[in-house]
């Protein structure tokens, strides 16, 4: 008897990333012509849908060890069906995505303004929400029904939303990935439970009100980690950019990965890469009633990240499993 996959469900956004390419970024009043351009599909909640279906599969689709969905809104238009596309090409369920139409001011498909400077691949962002607003609480009633393994969210979407799925998995059992960008203060009790929170130094030093410039230092990283982890979470990651990633758990577990040395292109989706290979390895794990190991999980999502990085690109960028040698 053939058992079905585990499922690994991604509530967040979808976006049409306008991606401009620019010798540095433009400084107040400064006007730049880029050196090109590319529209592609992006939206931190499909990107992270599509490293999680990437990274759970080869390039044929045909030996995948995780189903994945995408919970999410798009609008009635033409990047609607762009992105609709680009995600069951790389094996995204797209069943719950809504297309809007008729909504007022929602009926547009999101969209972000990405610039990358080509001297260090560094990206700024600038996000039109688009139908990702209209995803209020009402509409995620059903999202514990779906049974996942694992529901993965951000905060592309309004808090709100996020809060009442948090909820609802937490009454139902479910575990919860959280990836708190961008940073917006969350409430308490949306720590207690959490089963992985994973976030930079700057989601850190916002939701913490800490000195970004103290996380320099591992000895802070690690205090501050600790203070996280009292809030309830189980199992805890600071991505640290370029130097790599620290991380802490409940059952003791914690250290420092460094990042790999790679020629970095574009860093877009970097952080969503690593958050779909650590998800697809708790999600394996668990369906194997393995215990999980962080340290093994951090290290190998450490090492998609840095095959994505020296890629231009967002879902493009993100390697298949058979693209890496784990």
């Amino acid at each position: 008897m053939v058992l079905p996959l585990p499922t690994i469900c991604v509530l967040g956004s979808l976006n049409i990333d306008l991606v401009y390419y620019t010798p540095h970024h433009p400084q107040p009043g400064e006007t730049l012509t880029s050196t090109h351009s590319d529209v592609s599909p992006g939206g931190k909640g499909a990107n992270q849908a599509v490293a999680c279906a990437k990274l759970s599969r080869s390039r044929t689709l045909e030996d995948a060890s995780t189903k994945v969905v995408m919970y999410g809104a798009v609008g009635a238009d033409a990047h609607g069906s762009t992105l609709l596309d680009s995600l069951q090409s790389y094996g995204v369920d797209v069943s719950e995505v809504a297309r809007r139409q008729g909504h007022a001011g929602y009926s547009t498909t999101g969209n972000a303004v990405v610039m990358v400077d080509e001297r260090t691949g560094q990206n700024r962002i600038i996000i039109a929400p688009g139908a990702n607003a209209s995803m209020r609480p009402e509409t995620v009633t059903n999202i514990a029904g779906l049974r996942p393994s694992l529901l993965v969210m951000q905060l592309e979407i309004p808090l709100d939303t996020v809060l009442q799925a948090l909820s609802a998995a937490k009454s139902a059992g479910i575990p919860v990935l959280l990836n708190p960008a961008p940073a917006i203060q969350l409430p308490e009790e949306a720590y207690n439970g959490l089963s992985h929170l994973i976030l930079n130094e700057t989601e850190v030093a916002l939701l913490l009100e800490v000195d970004e410039a103290e996380l320099e230092d591992l000895n802070m990283v690690e205090k501050t980690a600790s203070k996280i982890l009292a809030k309830g979470v189980q199992n805890l990651v600071i991505t640290l950019g370029a130097r790599g990633a620290y991380y802490m758990s409940k059952n003791g577990q914690k250290g420092f990965v460094p990042a790999l040395k790679v020629d970095v292109v574009d860093t877009t989706a970097a952080g969503d890469t690593f958050i779909g290979m650590y998800s697809v390895l708790a999600v394996e794990a668990s369906s194997r009633n393995l215990e999980f190991d962080i340290c093994a999980a951090v290290t190998k999502s450490t090492s998609a990240s840095a095959k994505t990085v020296s890629r231009k690109g967002a879902q493009v960028s993100i390697p298949w499993k058979d693209e890496l040698s784990l």
